[in-house]
Order: C-alpha cells, then structure tokens, then sequence
C-alpha cells in the first residue's frame, strides 16, 4: 500500500471511530443509551424524553468535543512542522497560557459571563501570538527559537495565572479553576458554533497548505529554492493555529496534551513524513471525545473534567516518548 493510499485509510479509520465514540457519548450518563437508540432519536424516532436529551443536553456536548479536539490537533500539527519538532503545540509555546489570561481576566475582573470568557481568551491568546511572533521571528529566526520564546512567554503567563487567581474572590476562583481545568460539562450550542465556525473557516485554508509546510520542512533555503513564500507562509499557517486553539480554549476551556498527542499518534499511524493534517485532525476529534466518555465512566457517581483524563493520558505518553527518545540517543 502506498503512503497516500495508506493515510486515506487511516483518516477513513479515524472518522468511523470517531463517529462510534461520539454515538457512545452520547448514548453515556444518568440516563444511559445504547447506541441503537441513539441513532434512532437523532433520525427523529424515540420518546420526547429522548428526543430532548439527545438533542439538546447531549449532542451539543459532543459537537463541542469533536470539533475542539479537530481544531486542538490542527493547531499542534502546524506548530510541530513549523519548529520541526514534537513538543512544539500550543500548550508548550504559551498560546494555550495566553488563552487562559484572557478567561481569566473575564471572570476575575470583568465577572463575565460565557461569552465574555470566550472573546477574552480568543483576543489573548492572539495577542500572545503576535507577540510570540514579533518576538521569536525578528529577521527571519527558525524552529528552536520559537520554542525558546514561547516556553518563556509561557512561564510568565503562568505566574500572571497564578496572580488573578490569589487576587479573585473565592466564587471567582472556583469558576476560574473549573475553567482552566477544561472541561465539557454543560457546553450547549452557542459553544460548539465558536469551535465549529473557528475550524469551518480556518481548516480548509490550512489543509489546502499542507504541501507547502511539508516542502518547508526541508528548510528554508530549499523551500525558498522550490518556490514557497517562506515568511508569508509561516505568519499564515501561525495565524490560522493561533485561532484554532484559542477558538477550542473559549470552547472548553485549555484543554492539555491533546494538541502535542494527536498529530504524533497520527503519524505514527499513516508512517508518513510532513504534517499529516487531516489525519491529525480526525485524530484529535476521536481523542477528545474519546477522553470525555472515560472522564464519564471512570468514576461511577462522578464525573472528571476531561481535561483531567486527557492530562493523564497525554502526560503518560510525553514521559514514554521522551524516554524512548533518551534509549535511542544511548544507543548511537
């Protein structure tokens, strides 16, 4: 089988199990589904019972995870082609911590409400970008000082984190820490429109360049030499991540590690060379929605942020990748 042949499998593989996991979350909770009935309720059968918990409770939660895990994974799958390196996502370069300020900032000082919340992470986080950028590509800098740059910015928006939260009332705070938790408990529609109009927009553009990042991914003087826009491109495809994640941050709050895991599974998957965006972005939905319907079932009588099982499970593999990592070295 050849490589494209190959990636198409797996992104048709990603999307069934994708879809499968979503029928099951939404089949999960007090009231449990099974997955016939779930399907025979979205086509207009079952009780109204049904109907409204399928309907109106439940399937936005699932929309919301699906389309954040999709623009999480995209997100991550361009940054790490453009620093040419594993780590680089938006939870390690501070886009995500940039996110957060601005939540933060709306629920500490301003007392918003959801859709405040959600334009204050949006407009930080691409702030944060801007200033990454000015910062980290001042006459044309590369890969290695992005993410030098960004693990700063990071560290000092952490500690500004930190700050609002000690500064908030303690009815501020709780809300405050719920959110930076990442969570997708009570997300209805007008989330899931933030995160799915985000990756409606933005996605296709980014796909369509996902040749040039993957010739650009030889280096900038053999891109230059096969004809790619080296600067243009990479403020492009950082602009178009930047809004991903920080439209999946006002969605649900910064949800960890999927960003850094997805695109790596995805590979690891197609066993292929460059980006893999659409298989990173199928990846990232089946993940997402994968680790809520755990966050539900792990605890019987109680329910996890997801953003708790997707730390633990991305956590555990950034530890086995580094580790496999520090084997290879020692045996060179």
């Amino acid at each position: 089988m050849n490589g494209r042949a190959r990636t198409a499998g797996v992104c048709a593989v990603l999307a069934v199990v994708a879809l499968l996991v979503a029928l099951v979350a939404i089949g999960s909770g007090d009231y449990p589904m099974s997955v016939p009935d779930v399907v025979r309720t979205l086509f207009g059968g079952g009780t109204p019972a049904d109907a409204f918990i399928v309907r109106e409770l439940r399937l936005p939660r699932v929309v919301t995870g699906l389309c954040a895990g999709a623009a999480l994974a995209l997100a991550g799958a361009v940054f790490q082609s453009l620093v040419r390196n594993p780590l680089g996502s938006p939870d390690v370069l501070g886009f995500t911590q940039g996110a957060a300020t601005g939540g933060l900032l709306a629920v500490v000082a301003a007392g918003g409400g959801t859709t405040a919340v959600a334009t204050g992470s949006v407009l930080a986080a691409v702030a944060t970008g801007a200033a990454i950028y000015l910062l980290a590509w001042r006459g044309g800098g590369h890969g290695h000082r992005l993410i030098l740059v960004g693990i700063g910015v990071a560290g000092i928006l952490t500690g500004v984190n930190s700050y609002l939260l000690v500064r908030a009332n303690i009815v501020d705070a709780a809300r405050a820490v719920l959110w930076l938790t990442g969570s997708l408990d009570g997300r209805g529609w007008g989330q899931a429109a933030v995160a799915g109009g985000a990756l409606a927009l933005v996605a296709p553009v980014v796909l369509a360049g996902g040749r040039a990042l993957r010739v650009l991914e030889l280096g900038d003087e053999p891109a230059v030499a096969l004809g790619v826009p080296v600067r243009g491109l990479r403020l492009a495809a950082l602009a178009g991540a930047v809004l991903l994640a920080a439209a999946a941050s006002a969605a649900t709050g910064p949800v960890l590690f999927v960003a850094l895991t997805a695109p790596q599974l995805a590979r690891r998957l197609t066993r292929e060379a460059g980006p893999n965006l659409l298989a990173s972005l199928v990846m990232g939905a089946a993940l997402l929605v994968g680790a809520d319907v755990v966050s539900q079932r792990a605890l019987p009588g109680h329910q996890l942020p997801v953003g708790v099982v997707t730390g633990l499970l991305g956590g555990g593999y950034l530890i086995w990748m580094l580790a496999r990592t520090a084997r290879r070295t020692r045996a060179l």
